[in-house]
């Protein structure tokens, strides 16, 4: 019999429990359902929180990638920069010389820097659509190397695209010493910078170019001189 009473006792106790719980996940459902609706409704009323909401959430994700790799991205292959080299504003392009929406941006950029001149670009050598491209980047920073970069980059672009000829006519334009050009090719910095620019690239997500880092912000593809422009002024505090 005692032993009757203390099985309907735990059973009895155990049912207890359950309801607890039942009772509990009940008004934690009925609790995020109702949040759920009253979050719809802000929604529905005020449809302009939603970009907002993703800008700030695009911001966030922008401040974890960029924290990945520290300065070392806003700092250039010593020579790969256009506009003011001691600019307190710094845009990072990533580019290839193959890429026509990379020429399309160089009006833009040269636009900007004669627009702000506490502008520095430090550009950053993505060759990911041919070898030849990959080819122009080496003999961009070789130009880089001799302080030509700026002269190079402009003349690289209005030759087209990037083949053997090409390449070296636009080295003879920039005024490069052709052959310590050439040999500046084999220098272990030259690929040593060029696979950490692809790695910079990867941590960021760029998948193209160009792609451009300014303050905290990031952007991908031929975005404009007005965007770029605004983020300039952000970065800048103004």
């Amino acid at each position: 019999m005692a032993e009757r009473k203390t099985t309907q006792s735990l059973l009895l106790t155990l049912c207890g429990v359950m309801l607890l719980v039942i009772g509990a996940a009940g008004g934690w459902w009925f609790e995020s359902r109702r949040t759920a609706e009253v979050v719809k409704k802000t929604i529905l009323e005020n449809p302009e929180i939603l970009p907002q909401a993703m800008q700030e959430l695009q911001k966030r994700e922008n401040a974890k990638s960029l924290a990945s790799v520290s300065d070392a991205v806003f700092t250039p292959f010593p020579g790969s920069i256009l506009g003011n080299p001691q600019g307190t504003v710094t845009l990072v392009e990533f580019t290839d010389f193959a890429c026509t929406y990379c020429r399309a941006s160089v009006a833009d950029v040269e636009a900007l820097i004669k627009e702000h001149p506490d502008l520095k670009v430090v550009v950053r050598q993505m060759p990911i659509l041919s070898p030849q491209s990959a080819l122009a980047a080496q003999w961009g920073l070789a130009a880089a190397e001799q302080g030509r970069y700026p002269a190079f980059h402009h003349a690289m672009f209005a030759a087209g695209r990037p083949e053997q000829a090409t390449i070296e006519a636009a080295a003879r334009m920039a005024g490069l010493d052709l052959d310590r050009a050439r040999r500046f090719l084999a220098d272990p910095r030259v690929a040593r910078e060029i696979e950490g620019n692809l790695t910079f690239a990867r941590s960021l997500g760029f998948e193209g170019t160009p792609s451009w880092v300014i303050g905290e912000q990031m952007f991908g593809g031929a975005v404009g001189k007005d965007v770029l422009a605004k983020a300039i002024a952000e970065a800048r505090g103004a």
